[in-house]
């Protein structure tokens, strides 16, 4: 399968640190934030990776390259400006659709993965196809990753009940049922974005929320390590965990 890393985000939240360098390429423990997610498809069999950009992509696809160096294959989607989510991933169905369009966006398509890059977790990649032939047999428009609501976020953002992603006023959700964080993980039918114009700026809420309401979006919760790195000091503080577990874990390999 193919997935996508989003990485045209200007990162006004990281200022300074993303005046002369875009958030993808920030560092945590020495390797820029969208190299781990890189690696990380790549040893779940994903080798075939869209990126798009706008604010320095120059910078990120002189320091990703073809891909090669990693096992995987890069594409670049240039969007000059940035289009948001949904507009960014329209604008990179050519790319994202192998063998034109797959007989066109109509006309089906496989699902495909999209990942925000300044996320940082241990998501398994390698439940991605799996979770994507359960989409296209069960003809869902979604499938989203949740996780337990951060500081930051603490209302969430989707309710989640028995792998399907429910709208507030659904009669089956429990007076104490929470909402749960998106993660930035998804897997998407091409058909979702068929409406948007190529080139013109989309959200993407309003598309899911459009296909809750319809019963198409199934969802899980990802109860492991997750970290949105939105900020100079979320990333320090990521910087410095990732590094003492990496720290930890050469002094356990080295132990006798």
């Amino acid at each position: 399968m193919i997935a996508m890393l989003l990485a045209a985000g200007r990162g006004e939240r990281m200022r300074p640190l993303t005046d002369h360098t875009p958030k993808p390429l920030l560092e945590v423990a020495g390797k820029p934030l969208i190299a781990w997610h890189i690696e990380n498809l790549v040893r779940a069999g994903i080798r075939e990776i869209v990126i798009n950009h706008a604010h320095l992509g120059a910078q990120i696809e002189k320091a990703l390259g073809d891909g090669s160096r990693f096992g995987a294959h890069i594409q670049y989607s240039s969007e000059g400006k940035a289009l948001e989510t949904a507009g960014g991933i329209a604008y990179a169905l050519p790319l994202l659709l192998p063998s034109p369009f797959g007989g066109g966006i109509e006309g089906g398509g496989e699902p495909f993965a999209v990942i925000n890059s300044d996320i940082f977790c241990d998501y398994n990649f390698a439940r991605l196809p799996e979770r994507a032939a359960g989409l296209k047999a069960s003809g869902d428009a979604a499938h989203l990753v949740l996780v337990s609501n951060p500081a930051q976020h603490p209302n969430g953002d989707f309710h989640l009940h028995d792998g399907r992603i429910l709208p507030t006023s659904d009669q089956r959700l429990a007076t104490n049922d929470l909402k749960f964080t998106f993660s930035g993980i998804g897997i998407y039918q091409p058909v979702l974005f068929k409406d948007i114009p190529r080139g013109s700026i989309a959200p993407l809420a309003p598309l899911l929320r459009a296909q809750i309401v319809l019963g198409k979006v199934s969802g899980e919760h990802h109860q492991g390590f997750w970290v949105d790195a939105g900020t100079p000091q979320r990333l320090a503080e990521l910087d410095s965990q990732v590094c003492s577990l990496q720290k930890t874990s050469r002094t356990l390999h080295n132990a006798p």
